[in-house]
C-alpha cells in the first residue's frame, strides 16, 4: 500500500499544497517550524481520522480561515482509494472514502494501516500507564474491527459504575442488585479485551526484541512485560475484593483500565536508567514492531512516518535503521529532517534513492 498524491487546503500553516510521492522513501527537509511535520500529520489524518498531535480538529484549521480539507489518493493492494477529510468550524467532521461518507469513523480504522514515529512518543516511556495502553489499543484496533467497539463498551460501563459509586457515597443508598448487573457487564467486556491484549503481547514481544537487537547490535538487554491484574486474578473476584476500597474512593480500582507495559534496560526501569539514545532506540524498536505486526496481520505493508528521528541517535544506529527501512521488509516511508545534506549522505551511503521535498514557511519545492 502507498500514498500516490496528497492535497491540503487551509491545513495548519498550509494555504494550499499538492504533492506526488514515490513508492519508496520520501523526505521533507527544512528548518524547524517550516511545516514538515504538518505534512506527516495530514497523512496520519487520512489513516486514523485525527491528528497525531492535537485531538481538537478545529485547531488544525489555518489561522484566518474557517475550514480545512485533506485528500489522499492511495494504492491499496492494487486498488485505488480516495480518502478525504474536511473540518469546518462548529460543524461535524466529514470523512469520505471514494466520495461516500462514513457513518462511523471507527469503520475506517484499519483500512490504511500506518505507523508514526515522533519525538512526542517519549511520553510512552516517561508518562503514566494511559500512554502505554493507548499504544496497545492503537495497534490492535488497526487489525481488529471489533476491538475499538469493545473498548467503547467497557469505558461506558466503567463510567456508569464510577457514577454509581459516587451516587452511593453522596446518598448513602446502596443497591447491590444494580451494582451486580453493572459488574457482570464490566467483567464480560473486560475479559474479552484482556484476552485480546494478552494474545497481542505474546506475538508482539518477540517482534520487538528482534528489532531492538538489530538496532543496538545486542549491546543492551531490554525487556517489555505486559502487566495486568487479570493475569493472576479473576476479574469478578477482584471487583468483589475491592468493593470497600471502591466505595471509599468512589472509583473502580480493578480492571483492564489499570493495565500497563513495564519497560526495563539491564533489569532497571528504562524511564530512569535509559540514556536519551537508548530510550529513542527503544521507542523506534517499539514502533517498528508495530509496523511488522500490522504487516503480518494485513498481508500488505503499512505506511511509515518518521518525524525528526536522527536526533540523539548515534551514526551506527541511524545507518542500521535506514538500512532496515529501505529493504524489502518495508514499503513507503516518509521522513522529516532539518538537514538536507545529512539525509542525502545517509541514503547515498546505503545506495537508496529518495524523493526529496524542501519545505519553507508552508511552501514546498520538489
Amino acid at each position: 500500500m502507498y500514498l500516490k498524491q496528497l492535497s491540503v487546503i487551509n491545513f495548519k500553516n498550509y494555504a494550499e499544497a499538492g504533492l506526488t510521492f514515490s513508492e519508496g522513501v520520501n523526505v521533507f527537509t527544512g528548518n524547524n517550524g517550516a511545516g514538515k511535520t504538518n505534512l506527516l500529520d495530514a497523512i496520519y489524518y487520512l489513516a486514523l481520522c485525527k491528528s497525531y498531535f492535537n485531538p481538537i480538529d478545529s485547531q488544525q484549521i489555518k489561522q484566518g480561515t474557517d475550514f480545512f480539507i485533506v485528500t489522499g489518493n492511495f494504492d491499496r493492494d492494487g486498488k485505488a482509494e480516495n480518502i478525504a477529510c474536511s473540518v469546518k468550524k462548529n460543524q461535524k467532521k466529514q470523512f469520505k472514502r471514494n466520495k461516500k461518507d462514513y457513518q462511523r469513523l471507527a469503520d475506517h480504522i484499519g483500512l490504511l494501516p500506518l505507523v508514526m514515529v515522533s519525538p512526542y512518543d517519549i511520553s510512552i516511556i516517561i508518562e503514566g500507564s494511559d500512554e502505554r495502553r493507548k499504544f496497545i489499543d492503537n495497534v490492535i484496533s488497526q487489525t481488529d474491527n471489533s476491538y475499538l467497539d469493545e473498548l467503547l463498551v467497557y469505558n461506558k460501563v466503567l463510567a456508569n459504575r464510577n457514577a454509581l459509586l459516587k451516587q452511593i457515597a453522596d446518598t448513602g443508598r446502596y443497591d447491590p442488585a444494580l451494582l451486580e448487573i453493572i459488574d457482570e457487564q464490566l467483567t464480560a467486556s473486560g475479559n474479552r479485551i484482556f484476552e485480546k491484549r494478552k494474545l497481542f503481547m505474546e506475538a508482539f514481544t518477540s517482534i520487538f526484541n528482534k528489532h531492538y537487537s538489530f538496532l543496538s547490535d545486542d549491546a543492551e538487554q531490554v525487556e517489555m512485560v505486559y502487566d495486568s491484574q487479570l493475569l493472576l486474578n479473576d476479574f469478578a473476584g477482584l471487583l468483589k475484593k475491592n468493593m470497600e476500597k471502591d466505595r471509599m474512593l468512589e472509583r473502580t480500582n480493578a480492571g483492564i483500565h489499570k493495565d500497563d507495559l513495564v519497560f526495563s534496560i539491564h533489569g532497571m526501569p528504562m524511564k530512569k536508567f535509559g540514556s536519551q539514545g537508548q530510550q529513542k532506540s527503544f521507542l523506534i524498536a517499539l514502533k517498528l514492531a508495530q509496523y511488522s505486526f500490522l504487516d503480518r496481520q494485513n498481508k500488505f505493508k503499512p505506511i511509515l512516518l518518521l518525524d525528526d528521528i536522527f536526533d540523539k541517535l548515534d551514526d551506527s544506529r541511524v545507518t542500521k535503521l535506514m538500512q532496515m527501512i529501505s529493504n524489502h521488509d518495508f514499503g513507503q516511508v516518509f521522513i522529516t529532517d532539518t538537514s538536507e545534506s545529512r539525509v542525502r549522505g545517509i541514503f547515498d551511503n546505503i545506495g537508496v534513492a529518495i524523493t526529496l521535498f524542501k519545505v519553507k514557511g508552508g511552501e514546498i519545492d520538489a
